[in-house]
């Protein structure tokens, strides 16, 4: 009989493995004399993953900061806003140990010139789950995925501990399940993605989708979607674009009608940003089918090179082999 096991399970029984040699501050993501540090492993890791330091750990389970604020007086939006989600000494923290600690890549689409926001995916949808060695079964007879399967060209991974804490937390306060974990990195201001919907079959109907921005300030633009030529006489609505100005710490929640009936984007942003100029947005979302997980593997790490933060130059660089 095959052993499986949940994600939180998965991380749960992890061995600590001391690293004396490791044992300095990271660029602010580790703590002061911390002599172990405790990391994620996968085969389709790049890399071992840190896990958060304890204290920030320890601090997750009292969030969030603030009671979400229901926002749904437009015509098909459904949101709930948390300001902030996570405190902003927190949120700082975070930001600083996850930028450093996970692996990035610079994903270019064929249907669009140059490249896009530095990103990295984790998770798998309902129909399979990972083993005790990580490797994917499926996820009602436990047997494992054939190699010609949808998993052979787009291997999913598992959540790293550092992700997946901050996930049991925003399950816990959305009400939701999630166990996809899409991460974007925007160097400065120039970085920006314009309007879409996350509105993809393999997420069902009406998916629910959580939203984190942590770093730099960032405008969070809304609009609803134009009215389709069968939809008839329908409700009037406004074409005025509705602005959340993002802080670090801040998480929203999009539920409902919202992915299909409205878009959002973060603009370009004019200017030297504050606090460094990057922002890292965390979104949590439900794949539900596998072609979700291969779409979403293809287009969000694809066969590019790993990039890490360097702190010396302040930049995203490409991994050097080791």
């Amino acid at each position: 009989m095959s052993q499986k096991r949940t994600i939180d399970a998965f991380f749960g029984s992890a061995p600590k493995r001391p690293r004396k040699d490791l044992a300095v501050e990271r660029d602010g993501a580790l703590e002061e004399g911390d002599e172990n540090v405790i990391e994620s492993h996968h085969p389709r890791y790049p890399f071992p993953i840190a896990h958060l330091p304890t204290s920030i750990s320890k601090e997750l389970t009292s969030l969030p900061a603030r009671p979400g604020r229901t926002i749904n007086d437009e015509p098909d939006l459904d949101l709930l806003y948390f300001e902030p989600y996570i405190p902003a000494c927190l949120a700082r923290q975070m930001f600083e140990h996850l930028r450093a600690e996970l692996p990035f890549y610079k994903v270019e689409y064929q249907i669009r010139r140059g490249g896009i926001a530095t990103r990295v995916l984790f998770g798998i949808d309902e129909t399979s789950q990972f083993d005790e060695t990580g490797a994917v079964v499926d996820a009602k007879t436990g047997e494992k995925m054939p190699l010609d399967g949808r998993y052979e060209k787009c291997p999913p991974r598992p959540l790293p501990k550092c992700l997946d804490e901050l996930r049991q937390s925003t399950e816990a306060a959305a009400n939701c399940r999630f166990n996809f974990c899409l991460v974007n990195y925007y160097a400065s201001g120039a970085d920006s993605i314009a309007f879409h919907s996350d509105d993809e079959r393999f997420l069902g109907q009406d998916p629910a989708i959580a939203s984190f921005s942590l770093g730099a300030r960032r405008d969070f633009l809304m609009k609803h979607k134009p009215a389709a030529a069968d939809q008839g006489g329908g409700v009037t609505v406004k074409a005025a674009v509705i602005k959340f100005p993002l802080k670090s710490g801040d998480m929203i929640l999009m539920r409902g009608k919202t992915q299909s009936r409205w878009l959002h984007s973060i603009p370009k942003r004019a200017g030297k940003n504050k606090e460094d100029g990057g922002r890292i947005n965390i979104t949590f979302r439900r794949a539900r089918i596998k072609e979700g997980t291969e779409n979403y593997y293809n287009y969000n790490v694809g066969s590019g090179p790993v990039y890490r933060w360097d702190k010396t130059s302040r930049a995203m660089v490409p991994m050097k082999p080791s």
